[in-house]
């Protein structure tokens, strides 16, 4: 049997949305418990089929119990669109401009994805409403916040008698450098430019791992009080200590510091993942959406100049704390590709678009097959090898064009 041949086999047609039920319940069947996560990934950003497909996978996971889902996207800006699909008054372009961080409201499927949340939950209850959340920690391409911000937010939370000593030198630190200097862009690519590795960075850390200590000790009073305000303290202290380490390493020359800041970064949206499934774990499970490079158990990999970055993503490490609740379906497409690839075999085996069992698909490949090219910058083509990493993959033949270029 030829390879175009195996893969037909194998192979779940995805042509409408009863195709795409389908072989989601099948996926889900096959596991030995539910998931708590199902990740769906995408190759890059800014191409419309992926985000559409996303809706539609999430419009028939609501139909089998999810009731949330978490994007790509700034953990604390997403409340703005988790107050608006819940029945807030802003207007949907504010929110679009205002709830997602990295230029995401612009991205194709978004304001549908918005819409349809806000028209779901209307009238229903809040245990059946599906809450919108953001994984990704505060930071840009080019730049990192400084901890300003976070390290208040945890020290206004604690009452006065159950701050630590060091919370008196919190203002002086602060005040003694503007946000400017820690959102310098010249830091990424220079440590020297970088204050994360002065005396004042330093101080802040032992402030930041202080109030994170309180904070969690103060749990049995505080938490029952307000829970939500204290979840939210919490999510401030991790922050802040996350931010702390990511500017550190900025200051660092070392010959890994971008796979070390790509690493750091993938821990704090580690973190933020399994603070949303532990809030939503008596909901129901949570469909969440990003790059395949963050959410893949293989490692991922990506070319900065002459330099090859290597790291563990987010989906790596929530995979290592929920073991076989952690289900990720990968997605690419290039239907173009030249023969001999992955990418290429997979347009020899759709139309339009399919759903491929990893196991199955790895088994159905010759050893040669290869990697394909990119489409657009920002495009990370799935090597063979990131088959040991997905539970399936998605591949989408019949995409639009690119509407924008993300990372």
């Amino acid at each position: 049997m030829s390879t175009s041949a195996a893969l037909r086999a194998i192979g779940r047609p995805l042509d409408d949305p009863a195709d795409l039920g389908r072989a989601l319940d099948e996926l889900l069947a096959a596991r030995a418990e539910p998931p708590a996560l199902l990740a769906l990934g995408e190759p890059t950003h800014g191409i419309e089929a992926f985000p559409l497909l996303r809706n539609e996978v999430l419009t028939h996971l609501v139909e089998r119990g999810f009731r949330s889902i978490a994007l790509e996207t700034d953990f604390f800006a997403a409340s703005v669109v988790d107050d608006h699909v819940t029945g807030g008054t802003a207007e949907v372009d504010a929110v679009l401009a205002t709830g997602f961080s990295h230029s995401f409201g612009g991205v194709p499927g978004n304001r549908e994805l918005v819409e349809l949340l806000r028209a779901h939950n209307a009238d229903r209850p809040p245990r059946d409403q599906v809450r919108f959340h953001g994984f990704d920690a505060p930071t840009e391409t080019a730049a990192a916040p400084g901890p300003r911000h976070a390290l208040s937010a945890v020290a206004d939370h604690l009452p006065p008698a159950l701050r630590p000593a060091s919370v008196r030198d919190l203002d002086a630190l602060l005040d003694a450098d503007s946000d400017e200097d820690w959102t310098n862009p010249a830091a990424m690519y220079d440590p020297a430019a970088s204050i994360g590795g002065s005396d004042r960075a330093r101080a802040l850390r032992v402030v930041a791992d202080d109030l994170s200590s309180a904070l969690r000790r103060a749990a049995p009073v505080l938490r029952p009080a307000d829970p939500d305000g204290y979840d939210h303290a919490l999510a401030h202290a991790r922050t802040a200590q996350g931010l702390l380490r990511y500017h550190a390493a900025m200051a660092t020359p070392a010959p890994d510091r971008i796979a070390t800041l790509l690493s750091l970064r993938a821990e704090m949206m580690a973190e933020n993942l399994l603070a949303i499934v532990a809030r939503e774990r008596r909901r129901g499970p949570t469909l969440v959406f990003a790059h395949n490079a963050h959410l893949q158990r293989t490692p991922s990999h990506m070319r900065f100049g002459e330099e090859e970055a290597s790291w563990g993503s987010a989906g790596a490490l929530v995979a290592t704390t929920l073991g076989e609740r952690y289900l990720f379906l990968a997605t690419d497409a290039n239907p173009r590709s030249e023969p001999g690839t992955l990418q290429h075999a997979l347009a020899g085996a759709t139309t339009r678009r399919a759903l491929f069992p990893a196991p199955a698909l790895r088994a159905a490949l010759p050893p040669s097959t290869r990697t394909g090219e990119p489409i657009v910058p920002g495009h990370l083509p799935l090597d063979p090898a990131d088959l040991d990493g997905a539970d399936a993959v998605v591949f989408v033949a019949d995409t639009d064009g690119v509407r924008h270029q993300y990372w």
